[in-house]
């Protein structure tokens, strides 16, 4: 496995600035006993759809729309994309993606499909939900604003009104040419948490201050009125774009919110890249993927 040293001088190499614009994501070593034990089970029956919901949890096609997370990014190696991990659409035997656990490693393959884009802001979802919506698919996921938070000051994070307008016209874009697909939300998760996190550990430090994610995980020591402020700013923003998600989905009868599961999970070291501290490792998307299993086929949406 790497070390620190050599993921940062790898980084200094490359140059940062595409870990700047990513959402949470991770690396491909270091998966816990239970994620493993986890993924070698096989998921229980899924119920039977919700009369009263009309909601389907076996759907037989998953497309996946979102940012460097559903993309996996730094989870296989510093720097890059790793689909095959990604907690949606992936085919890694360990994370066992919400297509596998839905459709089957097989049809999986064949029936599930990527439009990620690492470094996506909200504002980029439309053009993704148009892609999506191409492939008729009869559940899409989506898991996008990290990138609108963690920008290099707090001063450019997106404001709400262009975040609730980006997302609904993303809705109106699916709705063109998937009028019934069922569409599932995740929420943005707590960068604060991630902050609190990591700020532990002297490596994730160096890494942070190289500019990963400026506005939440700069001077992660300083603990003063101002950098307290700041970050305070960041969570709260995080929390509104929560609240559009829910309410944005909650008018579509086809769409569920996952109640706010992915920001209250509690990552640990271990579920976050060892290349950047901030995405989510193998382990990681293994637990998102198990969030939204267990959301996707619940017989009612959560609370």
């Amino acid at each position: 496995m790497r070390t620190v040293g050599a993921a940062l001088t790898a980084l200094s190499f490359v140059g940062v600035a595409a870990l700047a614009g990513c959402s949470g994501e991770g690396s491909g070593d270091g998966v816990s006993q239970n994620a493993s034990a986890a993924a070698s089970s096989s998921p229980s029956p899924s119920p039977s759809p919700s009369p009263s919901s009309g909601w389907n949890p076996k759907p037989g096609s998953i497309a996946a729309v979102g940012d460097s997370i559903t993309r996996g990014f730094d989870a296989c190696s510093v720097l890059a994309d790793c689909p095959e991990v990604s907690w949606a659409t992936g085919s890694d035997s360990l994370v066992r993606s919400l297509a596998v656990r839905l459709l089957g490693p097989a049809k999986a393959v064949d029936r599930s499909w990527n439009h990620a884009l690492s470094g996506a802001r909200m504002a980029q979802l439309p053009e993704q939900m148009a892609l999506a919506a191409k492939e008729r698919p009869e559940l899409v996921t989506v898991m996008m604003g990290a990138n609108d938070a963690c920008r290099d000051s707090v001063r450019l994070m997106t404001p709400v009104a262009d975040f609730r307008a980006s997302f609904e016209a993303s809705m109106r874009q699916l709705r063109a040419g998937a009028p019934t697909a069922q569409v599932y939300v995740s929420s943005v998760p707590d960068l604060k948490r991630l902050w609190s996190t990591g700020r532990l550990d002297e490596g994730a430090k160096k890494i942070w201050s190289l500019g990963v994610c400026r506005s939440m995980l700069a001077d992660a020591d300083d603990l003063g009125p101002a950098a307290v402020a700041r970050r305070d700013a960041v969570r709260d923003r995080v929390v509104a774009y929560n609240g559009v998600l829910r309410d944005v989905c909650a008018k579509d009868r086809h769409c569920r919110y996952d109640g706010g599961a992915v920001f209250g999970f509690r990552f640990t070291g271990a579920q976050l890249s060892r290349w950047d501290w901030f995405h989510p490792s193998r382990d990681g998307q293994a637990r998102l993927a198990e969030i939204a299993y267990r959301n996707i086929t619940a017989a009612e949406p959560p609370a």
